[in-house]
């Protein structure tokens, strides 16, 4: 029989936070022993997301109220800066999942260039397992610290990693054209994700090459390709609370391209494989830790579209993050993301 796993969440008043406690409340092998959260503090979790309000939850606490010794896993759910700070203060034993931006870039140089402040705690940054759990997994079964990947960044990886890896397409025109939903830019109060201001309409942001999750793609592809991969990406912000959906073009075979996905993906879980010609959508991953794959071939001759749908705050985010514990933590690795996505 299987002891079960004490967890804690610190940052567990966000989004982020609180679909952890929704995933994790169903896990036979997990209880969460402490939540933290440093403005809600002394609050009672169900008066901050009233959905959880059926859980037997322990309250909300300041991080350095939680006593870590008996804690087998922590979930750090917090805004970056403010968790490498709070990481590198935890005991240096306990296993840590971030799911920030913290720990994501090997190079500290790039995380000033991106994130435009000095990395604090550079030699945790060199014990950081980049958290992609399909391309990650042995390494992350045996790690103390995982970076958990941005959503946007989990999305098109998984579009293009494998046909990168086998030189099936042109490294010099690849585009990726993302649309995502609010939930993404977390829970902190701001003008321009006002009901007001972002219901009936869209908008790309972050253009021209500025957003942040391009720095984990110039990482991880020029390291597949073994030199440099710029690629032009493009995310734009859908009126919906939840899901990414995105449309990457490249150069190369669609056929060829189709059969190394299929390949690759057959054998994971979580990755579903469409028929050849069929396209995702969001509606039929919401809620859920699966990410859905179409591939097409495009009526210019050598061109290929493939189309990536994910829920950015389960398999980009806190379920990905869960999938990633249980490989830590010796459980089998689908513990507690089985559930089938909602619809309609």
């Amino acid at each position: 029989m299987t002891q079960s796993k004490k967890i804690a969440i610190l940052g567990a008043s966000g989004y982020t936070g609180a679909e952890l406690v929704r995933l994790i409340s169903s896990h036979p092998f997990m209880d969460i022993v402490a939540l933290g959260a440093e403005r809600k503090a002394g609050m009672e979790m169900s008066e901050v997301f009233p959905h959880l309000r059926h859980l037997n939850l322990p309250k909300l606490i300041k991080t350095e109220e939680i006593n870590f010794n008996n804690i087998d896993l922590c979930f750090c759910a917090l805004p970056h800066v403010t968790s490498q700070n709070i990481i590198s203060k935890l005991p240096n034993n306990l296993k840590i999942i971030d799911l920030s931006a913290d720990f994501r870039l090997r190079d500290t140089s790039e995380y000033l260039k991106w994130y435009d402040c000095e990395h604090q705690a550079p030699n945790l940054q060199l014990e950081a397992i980049y958290g992609l759990t399909e391309f990650y997994r042995d390494s992350i079964k045996s790690a103390r610290l995982v970076a958990g990947t941005g959503c946007n960044a989990a999305a098109g990886q998984y579009a293009l990693r494998p046909i990168i890896k086998e030189n099936l397409i042109s490294l010099e025109d690849i585009i990726i054209d993302l649309k995502t939903g609010v939930s993404g830019a977390g829970r902190t109060l701001k003008e321009g994700l006002l009901h007001s201001e972002l219901s009936e309409g869209s908008h790309p942001y972050a253009i021209g090459g500025t957003h942040r999750h391009l720095a984990e793609f110039d990482q991880e592809f020029s390291k597949l390709a073994g030199k440099s991969v710029k690629i032009q990406f493009t995310p734009t912000l859908l009126p919906v609370n939840r899901g990414i959906i995105a449309n990457v073009y490249v150069k190369g075979d669609p056929k060829l391209i189709y059969d190394e996905f299929e390949k690759i993906y057959s054998k994971e879980y979580f990755i579903k494989l469409l028929p050849f010609g069929e396209t995702p959508s969001t509606r039929h991953i919401r809620g859920s830790n699966f990410c859905h794959i179409g591939v097409t071939g495009d009526r210019i001759s050598g061109r290929t579209m493939i189309i990536v749908a994910l829920d950015n705050l389960t398999k980009g985010s806190s379920g990905q993050a869960l999938q990633n514990a249980n490989l830590m933590l010796g459980l089998p690795e689908e513990m507690g993301l089985e559930m089938a996505p909602l619809f309609p």
